[in-house]
């Protein structure tokens, strides 16, 4: 998105510190969500169509900390969320576990009023069955999105979708993670915050 093309999201909702004014007491309104969720669809849906149709992004779009990390530049070009299977967020309750050892994880909701999907977190982990029983930083984002839907009408279909090609090596795993957060820019790593200004809560994913 060019920047002046429109206000930064931090502008969006900012509201007066303190008092009845303050941004916790103030509910967001339908518009500032589909607004929201628009201007993420706007950036990620030409990655999705992309990588889907087998083609790479622009060169430069992608901004690894190591441009020779030609590894994860390349498995960011062909890894689509979309076609990992779907899971419930709750999928660690079950039985028995649908995933182990090492991925790659993708938060991603598919807004009933909404043409395309959005991802919303990208996470790494050595225990595909474990990471996301108990404490998550993310599920408050998750839960505070989840309210603010709800509060005014949007509906939400959420699903959590596992790679499990990723390395074993915990750093080649975090620098493929780094390199799709960059690629992706979901609003809920802690990375990419500042770049959509999430506005659920207070607390950072």
């Amino acid at each position: 998105m060019a920047s002046g093309a429109s206000p930064r999201q931090g502008d969006l909702f900012a509201q007066p510190l303190g008092g009845a004014g303050s941004p916790q007491d103030l509910p967001l309104q339908e518009h500032q969500l589909r607004e929201w969720q628009q201007r993420l669809l706007d950036y990620q849906q030409p990655r999705f169509i992309a990588v889907a149709e087998g083609r790479s992004v622009a060169a430069g779009q992608i901004n690894l900390l190591d441009g020779a990390v030609v590894g994860p530049a390349a498995t960011v070009q062909r890894l689509d969320p979309l076609a990992l299977a779907p899971q419930h967020l709750q999928f660690w309750r079950w039985p028995e576990a649908s995933n182990s050892g090492a991925a790659l994880y993708f938060v991603i909701d598919r807004p009933p009023h909404l043409n395309g999907s959005l991802l919303l977190y990208v996470g790494e982990t050595a225990q595909a069955d474990r990471r996301w029983k108990g404490e998550h930083d993310c599920k408050s984002y998750l839960a505070a999105y989840g309210d603010a839907l709800q509060q005014v009408g949007l509906g939400s279909q959420l699903s959590i979708r596992f790679w499990s090609d990723a390395p074993t090596a915990v750093r080649p795993r975090r620098a493929l993670e780094q390199a799709l957060i960059r690629h992706w820019l979901p609003p809920f790593n802690k990375e990419t915050r500042g770049r959509w200004a999430t506005p659920f809560t207070a607390d950072s994913c």
